[in-house]
């Protein structure tokens, strides 16, 4: 019993503290995801235009969630979850949208946010079931997943020159 309130406190407080969970569902691979810690469950919002991806999700699956630290980025805690889907209007929808909304940053629309949640997204709670995974003896590193976003592009030939330059001063 004692173990049990161990791993609850731990899930619990390790996903309150980070920003960012790694979640994987059916047959998905792991996906990082902002979330919220809201009424003892990860909250997530996704699946619509400028929201995240979340594949694998569906109301009544489990999922996978693990956790990493917030400063090191190191992993603390693998958890085993329930995936809720939230009836927008009801009363813990509406609830658990203001404390999303609360954390939502950069939002394009503001104010009308959740409105264009009810419409166009899917709000889920992922709900701890107890069962904790052990740490992994390796890494579990993964090659990225595929986007066609990129950051990598040739330096300016120039460039070299500009920074010994300024160094010479």
């Amino acid at each position: 019993m004692t173990s049990e309130l161990l791993d609850q406190a731990l899930v619990e407080e390790a996903t309150k503290k980070s920003g960012l969970v790694w979640v994987s569902g059916a047959g998905v691979p792991a996906r990082a995801l902002w979330h919220v810690w809201h009424e003892g469950a990860a909250c997530v919002v996704g699946d619509g235009p400028g929201e995240q991806p979340l594949p694998g999700l569906v109301d009544g699956g489990s999922a996978e969630v693990t956790v990493r630290s917030k400063d090191k980025g190191g992993r603390l805690v693998s958890w085993s979850a329930k995936v809720v889907e939230l009836t927008a209007g009801t009363e813990q929808y509406e609830a658990t949208v203001a404390e999303l909304k609360g954390k939502r940053l950069n939002a394009p629309d503001g104010e009308a946010m959740p409105e264009r949640w009810a419409r166009e997204c899917r709000v889920l709670r992922l709900e701890p079931t107890g069962a904790t995974a052990p740490l992994p003896a390796d890494s579990l590193a993964e090659a990225p997943l595929p986007t066609p976003a990129t950051t990598r592009r040739p330096i300016p030939a120039g460039l070299p020159r500009l920074l010994l330059k300024k160094r010479r001063r």
